[in-house]
């Protein structure tokens, strides 16, 4: 909080605040408050939604280890962890699937 002239605590009694609180702004750095908006995917974020849903349709495992290739956590670094777990899960299924199908095969 900030406190404006007049202002003895946390909460302004001065006339001009009227008794709220003032939010703070960081006037030299705005990209600190674009994280302040919750993830999509119900604040799981798309990597981790995909991660689970992945269980259902592998395939999505795949479409989300698409989006970390292309560096997708660059506009929100929070969505990094998911997205990697979900390439990390597409490249142990592909590894999987291919070991079962040497084994049919051979």
């Amino acid at each position: 909080m900030v406190q404006v002239t007049g202002c003895t605590g946390p909460i302004c009694t001065c006339k001009e605040c009227m008794g709220k609180y003032i939010l703070i702004n960081d006037e030299e750095d705005p990209r600190l408050t674009m994280f302040d908006r919750p993830l999509p995917c119900f604040g799981c974020g798309i990597g981790w939604c995909s991660f689970l849903l992945g269980f259902l349709c592998p395939l999505i495992w795949y479409i989300a280890g698409v989006l970390y290739v292309f560096k997708y956590y660059n506009r929100d670094p929070r969505e990094r962890a998911g997205l990697s777990a979900c390439a990390f899960t597409a490249s142990a299924c592909t590894i999987v699937v291919l070991i079962i199908l040497a084994v049919i095969f051979i």
